[in-house]
């Protein structure tokens, strides 16, 4: 399976439509959002396009093809409007047999791990910088941010797929690749 992970759209049209062009490029059989889907919150400067209502008709048309994790700025009104689950905090993948924790990273994050054994992967946004790296006995996995990257970060989206974990920016070009041997 291969999945394609984005965090932290914050309400952009201009970055959804992109990151919906690269799924599609990528071929990727699901698309996993780590939520901040529409709000771009108190702390955010409005990102490039923003316009919620537009971000709701995109994602909603591929609904069947996503995963969602809640966000800090997702709310129970969100979820009236997408027709696709938000509101879970946390969400379990398995990956080379390996335990994947999906969250947003507000709740759960290295400050805060949720149960996780040796050699599982932490996989959360909410930071907007991309990282990858061994932390203790876990595997912490962030794609940064789509719509407002953070500390001079790309637009980015990660890639999992059986060969490993593939960094990219919006124009698809992979800038950081981690084998599943190395993970």
């Amino acid at each position: 399976m291969k999945l394609m992970v984005v965090s932290d759209i914050h309400g952009s049209a201009y970055y959804c439509e992109k990151m919906l062009e690269c799924y599609k490029n990528e071929n990727a059989d699901k698309l996993v959002i780590l939520g901040d889907i529409l709000y771009h919150g108190p702390r955010n400067d409005l990102p490039q396009g923003y316009a919620p209502k537009q971000v709701i008709e995109m994602l909603n048309n591929i609904k069947e093809e996503i995963l969602c994790v809640r966000g800090n700025c997702d709310t129970e009104v969100d979820q009236m409007v997408l027709q696709f689950p938000i509101l879970a905090e946390y969400a379990f993948l398995y990956w080379n047999e390996k335990m994947i924790f999906v969250t947003h990273g507000h709740n759960f994050n290295l400050d805060k791990l949720p149960m996780l054994k040796k050699g599982d992967i932490l996989l959360h946004g909410h930071t907007h910088i991309p990282v990858c790296e061994t932390a203790g006995d876990i595997t912490y996995v962030n794609p940064g941010s789509i719509s407002i990257p953070k500390q001079n970060s790309q637009h980015s989206y990660i890639i999992i797929d059986d060969a490993g974990i593939a960094f990219k920016n919006l124009e698809m070009e992979q800038y950081k690749f981690v084998s599943a041997e190395e993970l």
